[in-house]
C-alpha cells in the first residue's frame, strides 16, 4: 500500500474556480500527499488519485458501475495491484433527507455506513442555509465509529477534514475512507 494512505488525519481541498474538479489531500504537516483532477464530460464517473500533481503515479481509482443511477455504487480499486479495496453505494431515497452511503467490502458485503451525523442540521442545510452550514459525516463499521469527515466553513473553497484517529485498531482501510471523502467532495458537493 502506498505511504500516502498511512496518515490518521488529512485535509482535502477542492479547487472551486477551475474547469475541472481538482482535489488535493494534505497530511497533518501540510504536505501534499494525494492529488486528483476530475475529467470533464465523462458520462460515468472515473476518478483517478495520484501521489502528486504531476500525476506520476496513480495510486487509487474510483469507478461508477453505471452511467446514471440514483443509488450509484462506486468501486474503489488499488491502482498498483488492480485489487478491489471495496465500494461505496449511495442510499438513493434516504439521501434526499440526509446523505447516506453504504460501505462495502471487496466482495460487496455491507461492512459499514457513511452518513450525515445530524438529521436536523441536514434538513436545515437543504431547506434554508445551503453551503453556509457545513456538513459533518460519520463512518461506522458495525457500531464503531472509525472516521469523521467534517466540512470546514469556507466561502471560497470546499474543504474537508478527514480523521481516522478514533480507529485505533485500524479496521477501516484508509483507501476506502479517502475514497468516501472524494465522493463527498465531488458527488455531494454538486448539491452546492
Amino acid at each position: 500500500m502506498h505511504t500516502a494512505f498511512q496518515h490518521d488525519q488529512y485535509l482535502l481541498k477542492r479547487q472551486v474556480f477551475a474547469l475541472t474538479g481538482k482535489l488535493r489531500f494534505y497530511n497533518p504537516q501540510g504536505q501534499l500527499v494525494l492529488f486528483s483532477e476530475q475529467k470533464m464530460f465523462k458520462l460515468r464517473e472515473d476518478i483517478r488519485i495520484y501521489s502528486d500533481e504531476q500525476k506520476s503515479q496513480e495510486v487509487l481509482a474510483i469507478k461508477a458501475r453505471q452511467i446514471i443511477d440514483f443509488s450509484a455504487a462506486y468501486d474503489v480499486v488499488d491502482s498498483a495491484t488492480g485489487q478491489k479495496v471495496g465500494a461505496l453505494r449511495r442510499k438513493g431515497l434516504k439521501s434526499i433527507l440526509r446523505d447516506e452511503w453504504e460501505v462495502l467490502g471487496p466482495n460487496d458485503d455491507v461492512i459499514g455506513l457513511l452518513f450525515e451525523d445530524n438529521m436536523g442540521l441536514a434538513m436545515l442545510r437543504r431547506l434554508l442555509l445551503g453551503s453556509l452550514l457545513p456538513q459533518n459525516y460519520d463512518l461506522t463499521l458495525g457500531q464503531e465509529r472509525v472516521a469523521d469527515i467534517k466540512q470546514r466553513f469556507n466561502l471560497f473553497r470546499y474543504e474537508l477534514d478527514v480523521d481516522f484517529s478514533m480507529d485505533v485498531n485500524r479496521r477501516l482501510d484508509h483507501r476506502l475512507g479517502l475514497a468516501a471523502a472524494v465522493l463527498l467532495a465531488i458527488i455531494e458537493g454538486r448539491q452546492e
